[in-house]
């Protein structure tokens, strides 16, 4: 049984989404509004940070391309130090909390110290690589099914590319631009065409994304043009092809957007 204790508060695990503020769930808004405490990592937007009120105690516990500000262990002790403490805490993250975030350790630390939890969900990256970068992810003409997948663990990058390589099928890679080259390299291997269609996304839904299409088999040299915004998301798939046709979004009219109109609706 769930010892609970009745002067603490649940902890709420919640996704930021992508970047821009105005996707975020009312429930996370109202979450943010309420905290007393809260843990944000690095991928956490500045639009989003703003949106936090100055009367709460803010804990940068971010990762980023292997800069931990701490470890996961310390992370989980603070943050259930807090909430024994009776404060409202939550622990806030890019994207979606549920999607390659390391929440289910989170939940099981604050299980075993007796602590209640709640998970609000986000737009997870995929989704806005998928909608700001004008790429649907399945199409019924070329792509029937999608995998999301990490392209770097806690063992590295994936050994095995084969179970990937599946005709009309998209893959959306989180974290993988470390390790471009031994995805390209392990998709041929695996026997993907080298004409695939490949995007890279950086910084979706924000004032700073970009979009880069290419090839697979240049997908190594796509990686490195300089200045490409973090976090990143790579879609390989036909459905990379439509991203030129259907492109709609226009960073500085999203910015006025989310920022001008709707910055006072979001703040009260």
């Amino acid at each position: 049984m769930e010892r609970t204790n009745a002067l603490t508060h649940p902890v709420l695990l919640v996704g930021a989404g992508p970047g821009d503020p105005g996707l975020l769930t009312l429930h996370a808004l109202t979450a943010i509004q309420n905290a007393e405490v809260i843990l944000v990592d690095a991928l956490v937007s500045e639009p989003i940070r703003e949106l936090i009120p100055t009367a709460v105690e803010v804990i940068e516990v971010g990762k980023r391309c292997g800069k931990h500000s701490m470890d996961q262990r310390q992370i989980e002790h603070i943050m259930v130090a807090k909430a024994l403490s009776g404060a409202k805490v939550v622990r806030l993250k890019g994207g979606d909390a549920m999607m390659f975030a390391r929440v289910g350790e989170e939940m099981l630390a604050l299980k075993k110290a007796g602590l209640s939890y709640r998970v609000v969900p986000g737009v997870t990256a995929a989704s806005a690589a998928s909608a700001y970068g004008a790429m649907p992810m399945t199409h019924r003409d070329v792509a029937q099914g999608v995998t999301l997948i990490t392209g770097h663990g806690k063992q590295g990058t994936i050994a095995d590319w084969q179970p990937y390589v599946i005709s009309g099928h998209t893959l959306v890679i989180y974290m993988g631009l470390k390790q471009v080259s031994h995805i390209e390299q392990g998709l041929l291997a695996a026997g993907m065409a080298p004409t695939m269609p490949v995007a890279i996304v950086g910084q979706a839904s924000q004032v700073g994304q970009q979009r880069l299409t290419a090839t697979l088999a240049e997908l190594s040299e796509l990686a490195n043009q300089p200045n490409l915004p973090t976090p990143a998301a790579i879609i390989v798939g036909e459905v990379v092809q439509f991203s030129e046709s259907l492109d709609w979004f226009e960073p500085t009219q999203a910015q006025l957007a989310s920022l001008g109109a709707n910055a006072d609706k979001l703040a009260m």
